[in-house]
């Protein structure tokens, strides 16, 4: 879908997307764009944790300490991949390029967030939002935590897909 039309910008495309996805309030936007992007991006991360698609996310993993500098440590076919992954279902769906912006911001400061060397947790919404203990098993190399945790904000999807790992109380040791 070309964002020109007759060769200039077309900024009601960029501000309100098309069919049925533009017709929604902005929220419900960020709300579906949210989900349907978490949910790309599960699979996505799945896929590169198998075959050779490891090659390039090992990069992410090859860190021992792990801080929010460790969400920039990305091969940049990694980076790429993920984005094109998380961004084409929505703007194919017909959804605000603008609303996806907002979106793609909330998700990198996130990203930063999870990856801090801190060890935070929701308490009774550690089922529901990411947290940074819930991103450190994913990055152990304790066999117990992994292939575990694929989720970027959404943990429903680990949980559903048999993924989700969150001892009560322990952490991982080694990254």
């Amino acid at each position: 879908i070309s964002l020109l039309a007759f060769g200039k910008v077309d900024t009601n495309l960029i501000m309100h997307g098309f069919g049925p996805a533009s017709r929604l309030p902005v929220w419900l936007q960020i709300v579906l764009i949210t989900i349907i992007g978490d949910f790309s991006s599960y699979w996505m991360h799945r896929a590169f944790h198998r075959g050779r698609l490891w090659n390039f996310h090992a990069i992410h993993h090859s860190i021992v300490d792990l801080d929010w500098l460790s969400s920039l440590r990305v091969h940049p076919l990694n980076d790429a991949l993920m984005r094109i992954a998380g961004t084409l279902p929505v703007v194919a769906l017909g959804f605000a390029p603008a609303a996806y912006a907002g979106v793609v911001v909330f998700f990198g400061l996130f990203a930063i967030l999870v990856h801090a060397n801190v060890d935070w947790d929701w308490g009774p919404l550690r089922t529901v939002f990411v947290s940074p203990r819930f991103h450190r098993w994913h990055h152990t190399s304790e066999a117990e935590g992994r292939d575990k945790n694929f989720a970027g904000f959404l943990p429903v999807w680990d949980i559903l897909f048999g993924t989700y790992y969150m001892p009560d109380g322990k952490l991982p040791r080694v990254f």
